[in-house]
């Protein structure tokens, strides 16, 4: 199969990021990353990697915004599991998401993947060759994957160079780590090489790009190794969600939500 992340930028004016993972229940090999533009690159990038076969495309960013202000209960649900690691989510509704014409980015390229035969559904089964479309989040993905104490600061935010450094460190720590995870990632060797410490402005958002497009093609093999066991919806399929592995001390509450799903 072929596990597809997108970091998708909410605006086309802004780069995207790609990267592809090839694997099964065994682990999965890191195939390539990119910087993709507007949704005709984004559709081709996809279609050329998965083709009319099995595929995951888990995208960064909201796939199904009903309403118009506020905030989704997917974002509550992000804050209420994961609040305590310094994990939040920007709310999102159609007044700060939709363009001039009524059009939600992430909601307009799920309606082009499933014409083109992907289902748009969050509940993975585990193991099976499929085409789905699923939103994720990287920020929750990390402390479960990591078991980390709160999030890693990489993304900058005006902080101090020196702990944006830092983590750049201990992240690209925890994913040259996934080699020795379940599922395991292979591959990452060339992305790693980069190092984050010497690049300023546009080089370092689009390295920043690139990795979270590998985070998110990550969470879907994730979710096809384990299906609803360790990973879990956090939201609805209506009402907008996020898919996301789950905290190990929530696995068997995932267990349950599997058996019932």
């Amino acid at each position: 199969m072929r596990f597809i992340g997108l970091d998708l930028a909410w605006s086309v004016r802004n780069p995207t990021g790609g990267a592809v993972i090839e694997g099964d229940v065994s682990g999965g090999s890191l195939l390539e990353t990119a910087l993709l533009s507007d949704d005709a690159s984004v559709l081709a990038f996809v279609e050329s990697h998965a083709g009319d076969g099995p595929a995951i495309v888990a995208i960064d960013a909201p796939l199904t915004v009903p309403n118009v202000t506020g905030r989704r209960p997917a974002e509550a649900e992000v804050g209420a599991v994961f609040g305590r690691f310094q994990v939040a989510a920007h709310p999102t509704n159609r007044t700060r998401l939709a363009d001039a014409a009524g059009v939600v980015r992430g909601e307009a390229l799920t309606q082009a993947l499933t014409a083109r035969g992907f289902t748009h559904d969050p509940r993975i089964p585990a193991g099976q060759p499929l085409r789905r479309v699923v939103e994720v989040y990287p920020h929750p993905a990390t402390v479960a994957l990591f078991g980390l104490g709160r999030t890693l600061k990489y993304k900058n935010k005006g902080q101090a160079r020196e702990v944006l450094d830092a983590a750049w460190v201990a992240l690209h720590g925890h994913l040259a780590a996934l080699e020795r995870a379940d599922p395991p990632l292979m591959g990452l060797g060339a992305h790693l090489s980069v190092n984050p410490a010497a690049l300023r402005g546009r080089a370092l958002k689009d390295h920043e790009d690139r990795t979270d497009a590998i985070l998110c093609a990550y969470i879907a093999l994730y979710a096809h190794r384990w299906g609803l066991e360790r990973s879990e919806v956090l939201g609805t399929l209506e009402g907008g969600y996020i898919l996301t592995p789950t905290l190990p001390e929530r696995w068997s509450a995932a267990r349950a939500q599997a058996v019932t799903a």
